[in-house]
């Protein structure tokens, strides 16, 4: 039976995110505990699908600084990913891989920010790639958007981009862990409908 809302996905289908969600994210460890040259994993991560004020007040409250990247996939499959970055995050990866850190947004540099851009490109390219590898699908991607923003706003692009279709976010929720010390990690992946009833087809499970 097709999924005609996020609405209409099951814990079972849910539960086949999470997975994909899993993969995505020890791919995303693997990559950056290369680039950084220190232990990094990720928790295993949870799916909701919520609302977007729900998904705003659960991360933080619509007024809650972030830095977002922004990449949209198409091709097989469309829709966007959000990869919310908090300022803990982003000191354990500016140390890392230039040895500094900000004590307020305001702080980052051009170079940071590119620095920020570029492995928020990673991690989200690490969880399309399980994507692309569990169904087959070929999968292309935008090149990656930075804003540094309120929650708030940051978080009506998806609702602008796919308002008209479901008034629902899925969002993958961890943690990555830095040498032992966890910090919130959030990935906000919206394929269409369409989309969701591709992947779900391509692993078998449409009908469950």
């Amino acid at each position: 039976m097709a999924i005609n809302d996020y609405d209409d996905l099951s814990g079972f289908h849910l539960d086949v995110f999470k997975e994909l969600g899993s993969i995505g994210s020890g791919n995303a460890a693997t990559a950056l505990s290369n680039l950084l040259e220190q232990k990094i994993t990720m928790t295993v991560p949870e799916v909701s699908i919520l609302g977007n004020n729900d998904t705003v007040m659960r991360l933080g409250g619509p007024e809650k600084i972030v830095a977002a990247i922004l990449v949209t996939f198409s091709s097989s499959i469309n829709g966007l990913i959000l990869y919310l970055q908090s300022l803990d995050y982003i000191n354990n990866i500016l140390s890392g891989s230039m040895g500094v850190k900000v004590s307020d947004f305001s702080e980052l540099t051009d170079i940071n920010i590119s620095a920020l851009t570029e492995i928020g490109n990673i991690v989200i390219s690490s969880y399309i790639s399980a994507i692309s590898s569990m169904t087959g699908l070929k999968i292309e991607l935008s090149p990656p958007a930075i804003t540094v923003n309120m929650l708030g706003a940051v978080m009506s692009v998806p609702m602008t981009e796919f308002g008209y279709e479901t008034d629902k976010l899925m969002l993958i929720d961890g943690n990555i862990v830095f040498d032992g010390n966890p910090v919130e990690s959030n990935i906000l992946m919206l394929p269409d409908v369409p989309s969701l009833n591709i992947i779900l087809n391509k692993l078998g499970v449409m009908g469950e």
